[in-house]
């Protein structure tokens, strides 16, 4: 089951997605937001009971919303090889930390963004003014309750000025997070409707001009860790009262001589959930 969140001249709603329409969600009960629903024991079956079944939406009678409302959103980093190889290649100074961490036990996690940091389907992503060297970075992310439960996944796009955070690592958070940095999207399918995470595959797309000027792709079979331990780790001595989302990390990263231009539109694809697609801006 997916789940999405969107607008029309008559507010924010919640719906199941099928096929290309949407059946609403009544939000008039004791489930009044999308975090409500997440919150429940059985998501899927409080979803189910909350459907309007004679109603249905067409796509282009309504506007996506990224599917957050007041949660965090956080990201893992070195969680595949190609990740460790493409963050040494920043620099030199940089390359035995990432080594380090590739090797530890404890994970790399960061603050990403919160809310009004976000962008959904269709919505623009940034670039840095201040960056010569910007990319996209494609990533399956964990949607979890306050009780920091998985409940869900979506689409991530952790976007990062690579030159910036390569000139040194304390950087990282001007590299990582900035206005309209990350790509959440285009909805939530729930744990229960997820494939097994073995056959789960990530394709990332970047066209510029209508042409593909790089395609990549990799599956969550490459990670070198895991869901649990990843989740185990952000929430020693941390509390998340409004839920938090999780990036697990990119083994998709765009050769050293890439870097984005305003224009780009980047593309998303992960298997069980559908594709986060966002045009590039600066400035």
């Amino acid at each position: 089951m997916k789940l999405a969140k969107y607008q029309t001249d008559e507010g924010v709603g919640v719906g199941i997605v099928e096929g290309d329409q949407l059946t609403p969600l009544n939000l008039d009960g004791d489930f009044g937001s999308l975090s409500d629903i997440l919150e429940a024991e059985v998501p899927g079956q409080v979803t189910t009971e909350l459907a309007e079944p004679k109603i249905k939406l067409a796509f282009s009678d309504i506007t996506l919303l990224p599917p957050i409302d007041e949660q965090e959103v956080w990201a893992a980093g070195v969680t595949y090889k190609r990740s460790k190889t493409a963050r040494m290649e920043e620099s030199e100074a940089a390359a035995s930390c990432y080594d380090r961490v590739y090797e530890s036990s404890r994970p790399e996690l960061f603050m990403k963004a919160t809310p009004h940091r976000v962008s959904g389907h269709g919505q623009p992503l940034r670039i840095r003014e201040d960056a010569k060297w910007n990319v996209p970075e494609p990533e399956l992310t964990l949607v979890m309750n306050t009780k920091k439960q998985l409940v869900g996944f979506t689409v991530g796009n952790d976007m990062s000025s690579r030159d910036i955070e390569g000139d040194n690592p304390l950087y990282l958070p001007q590299a990582k997070v900035y206005s309209q940095c990350a790509g959440v999207g285009p909805w939530i399918t729930l744990a229960s409707a997820m494939p097994p995470r073995e056959e789960i595959g990530i394709t990332l797309v970047i066209r510029r001009g209508g042409e593909i000027v790089f395609e990549g792709d990799t599956g969550v079979d490459q990670m070198a860790r895991t869901f649990e331990d990843l989740i185990g780790w952000l929430g020693r001595d941390n509390s998340f009262p409004n839920g938090v989302y999780l990036m697990t990390g990119t083994g998709v990263v765009p050769d050293s001589d890439f870097t984005l231009q305003p224009g780009d539109v980047v593309d998303i694809t992960i298997d069980g959930i559908g594709t986060l697609s966002n045009p590039v801006v600066q400035g």
